[in-house]
């Protein structure tokens, strides 16, 4: 079963930056490189969303549009690692950022590291 951490997560002050890791483990019929990679967030009061997606190559990513330009995700899959590099962070940067494995119908969740943004 595959197995996600996240961490990285903390406290900071509007425009500054965090560098969020992911840390996969568990492989046995398929390899992380098989896996596209996703970050969530999950602000107070509000569903989770989509924030980044990279594929199993890493040759091709996406953003959500609050976050265009301010975030980097990335790979390394000699590493079974998944990272979110923020950048210039706001107030509404503030939630649980989740890491996301998934590979046709398999899915795999971290249990999730704490961001927040506060003046």
């Amino acid at each position: 079963q595959v197995h996600l951490v996240e961490s990285g997560g903390g406290v900071v002050q509007p425009g500054e930056s965090l560098r969020l890791s992911c840390a996969a483990s568990g492989f046995t019929d398929f390899t992380f490189s098989s896996y596209a990679m996703n970050w969530y967030r999950q602000a107070p009061g509000r569903e989770r969303e989509l924030v980044a997606a990279i594929t199993r190559a890493g040759d091709n990513t996406i953003y959500a549009g609050s976050v265009k330009g301010r975030f980097t995700i990335s790979r390394d899959n000699d590493k079974n690692m998944t990272y979110l590099q923020m950048n210039s962070l706001k107030l509404e940067g503030t939630g649980v950022y989740y890491c996301n494995a998934v590979r046709s119908s398999r899915r795999a969740w971290g249990q999730g590291t704490q961001v927040t943004v506060y003046s």
